[in-house]
C-alpha cells in the first residue's frame, strides 16, 4: 500500500488481488448473504483505497485501515438502504453441494448454512461483525480491538456475548 501511496497504482490489482475475497466475506455476512450488494461494495472499498491513500500509515497493519474503510462502506450502504431488505440468496445453495458428498449430506449442510446465515443476519450489526471477523475473517481479537477502536478485552466479552446470542437464535430457528 506505500507504493500505491507513492504513486505507483498499479500496485492496487495486487491488493485486490491477496484482499478481495477475504472483504467479499466480511460484506457478505455483514449483509446476511445479498452476494451481488457485496460485491459492489468490494468494489466501492477498494475505489476508497485509492481515493483515500494518503490517509494510509505504516503506523498499523494494512488489514486494520482496510476494515475501517469496509465499515465505513457499509455504514454508507446501510443508510441509503435501510429499507432494503437482504436475505440469502436461495441459489447460492448450489455452491455447498460439492465436494463429493452424497446429495443428503450437501443439502443438510446447505440447510445448516442456511440456518446460520438467518441466525447472524438477526444478530445486532455490532455482535455480527464481531463474530464475522473473528470466525470468518479469522482475525485476532487485538486486530479486531483496532479495528473497532476499543480494547482486546471487550472484543473478547463481545465476541463471547454475540456467541452465545447466536446459539440461542440458531437453536429457535432451527426448532
Amino acid at each position: 500500500m506505500l507504493r500505491v501511496k507513492a504513486g505507483d497504482v498499479d500496485r492496487m490489482g495486487l491488493l485486490f488481488e491477496r484482499h478481495h475475497r477475504a472483504l467479499l466475506g466480511f460484506l457478505y455476512h455483514m449483509l446476511g448473504g445479498s452476494r451481488a450488494a457485496s460485491e459492489d461494495l468490494v468494489q466501492n472499498v477498494f475505489y476508497r483505497m485509492l481515493k483515500y491513500r494518503h490517509t494510509y500509515s505504516a503506523d498499523g497493519e494494512f488489514r486494520t485501515w482496510m476494515y475501517h474503510l469496509a465499515r465505513n462502506v457499509l455504514a454508507d450502504h446501510v443508510k441509503k438502504n435501510r429499507h432494503a431488505a437482504y436475505h440469502t440468496d436461495v441459489a447460492n445453495v448450489a455452491d455447498y453441494l460439492g465436494g463429493g458428498h452424497l446429495a443428503d449430506e450437501g443439502l443438510e449442510q446447505a440447510q445448516d448454512v442456511l440456518v446460520l446465515h438467518q441466525a447472524l443476519a438477526r444478530l445486532s450489526p455490532e455482535n455480527r461483525e464481531v463474530l464475522v471477523l473473528s470466525r470468518f475473517q479469522e482475525m485476532k481479537y487485538g486486530e479486531i480491538a483496532q479495528v473497532l477502536d476499543t480494547t482486546e478485552g471487550a472484543v473478547r466479552v463481545r465476541a463471547h456475548r454475540a456467541l452465545k446470542e447466536l446459539k440461542t437464535i440458531y437453536l429457535r430457528i432451527e426448532n
